[in-house]
Formats: C-alpha cells, sequence, structure tokens
C-alpha cells in the first residue's frame, strides 16, 4: 500500500504538469493572437482607400444673397452614393437664393436662377428691383405677394401680378436701377403671362406689393 507521502508527491508531480501544459497553451495563443494583430494591421495599412468624390460645398454658414467668393467655398470627400444631383461645377460669382450651412453642397436650387421655379414648374423666375428697400426687408423667401404698380405722377395704382411666391432676396447693393432708383432686387415666381407686364412696369412704374392673405 503506497504511503501518504509518494501519494503527495504524485499529485504534486501531476499539478506542474498541468501547469506546465497550461502555461505553454498560453504562449502559443499569446502568439496566434499577436500574429492576427499585426496581420490586420498590415492589412489596413495597404489597403485602398474606399473610393470618394470632391464637391463643392460651404466654407462656413452663409446667409441669402452672399455673391459666392473663393473664400466662401471648400471642398468635402463625398461617397459617390451620396453626391448630390445638380452641383453647380463654378458656383464663384453666383448669388446664393437662401441660407447655405458650412459642409452643405452647391446645387443650382441653392443659386439665383431657372432652377429656383423646381418647386412651382409653371412659373417663370422673375428678378425685379423694388425702390423702397426698407419695404424688401419685410419679405422672405416663401412669402406670396401681390405686386402693385403705381404711376409715379399720380396715376391710379394697378395690381400687376397676384400670388406670387418669393423666390430669392440677393443682398443689397449700392448699384441704382435704370430708372435711377437704389431699390433692392427680389425674385419671384410669376405666371409667364403676367412677365411682360411686370417688366414694363417695373421700368416705368413704382413697384411695391402687398401681402397676399
Amino acid at each position: 500500500m503506497p504511503s501518504s507521502r509518494s501519494t503527495r508527491d504524485r499529485a504534486h508531480g501531476a499539478l506542474r504538469s498541468v501547469r506546465r501544459a497550461v502555461l505553454a497553451r498560453r504562449r502559443v495563443l499569446a502568439a496566434l493572437l499577436t500574429a492576427v494583430a499585426v496581420a490586420t494591421g498590415i492589412h489596413a495599412a495597404t489597403a485602398p482607400p474606399p473610393p470618394s468624390v470632391a464637391v463643392t460645398v460651404a466654407a462656413r454658414d452663409l446667409p441669402a444673397g452672399t455673391v459666392l467668393g473663393a473664400a466662401d467655398l471648400t471642398t468635402s470627400e463625398f461617397a459617390p452614393a451620396s453626391v448630390p444631383d445638380d452641383l453647380v461645377a463654378e458656383p464663384a460669382g453666383r448669388a446664393l437664393a437662401g441660407p447655405l450651412r458650412r459642409g452643405e453642397p452647391v446645387t443650382d436650387v441653392r443659386l439665383v436662377g431657372p432652377a429656383l421655379t423646381e418647386g412651382h414648374p409653371e412659373l417663370t423666375a422673375v428678378p425685379l428691383r423694388l425702390p423702397d428697400a426698407g419695404m424688401v426687408g419685410l419679405l422672405r423667401v416663401g412669402d406670396r405677394v401681390d405686386l402693385v404698380a403705381a404711376d409715379p405722377q399720380g396715376g391710379a395704382a394697378e395690381v400687376v401680378a397676384v400670388e406670387v411666391p418669393v423666390l430669392a432676396i440677393p443682398h443689397a447693393d449700392s448699384e441704382p436701377s435704370a430708372t435711377g432708383l437704389p431699390g433692392r432686387l427680389v425674385v419671384v415666381g410669376a405666371d409667364p403671362d403676367d412677365v411682360p407686364r411686370i417688366a414694363a412696369s417695373a421700368v416705368t412704374q413704382f413697384m411695391t406689393f402687398a401681402f397676399s392673405r
């Protein structure tokens, strides 16, 4: 019958064998994980970047009416699927129809021009200089107004267009109009049949507006 001492020795020997086996496997596992991490890092460093497209965007928050200059614009990389339609290739020198947030792409509907009527396909975009700049300051893009022409010699006033939407209000400038009045430029959406009458009234009469009901 084995002694208690020999039994303890065998138990200690078995325990040491188990420890050695565990330590050996831990070293192998650690080496394997290190190799995987190194391989992953090498792959990430050598993999080509995802495809992107350079898009012209606002370099800062810009108010409506801003005439875009080089300092107002920058480029940002967009994933091809996220590039918006109708980007403007050369927006410098164009006026903003509405505010533009920093990082927002410059598309044609953001600029004063024919695209302003995209939401009103039945209308024509008409730039109109109103002589009272203070009254123009009351307008906001999206307002609907009636255009009123008054004879500066004292004749009766006449409504020349009703419920026209205000599409854009460019910044005020110091240049006088063709009539010699300083005024302020507004872009409205008008029925094509009303355009000749609006244009004629703008150069021969005092143009103002009334808010539509």
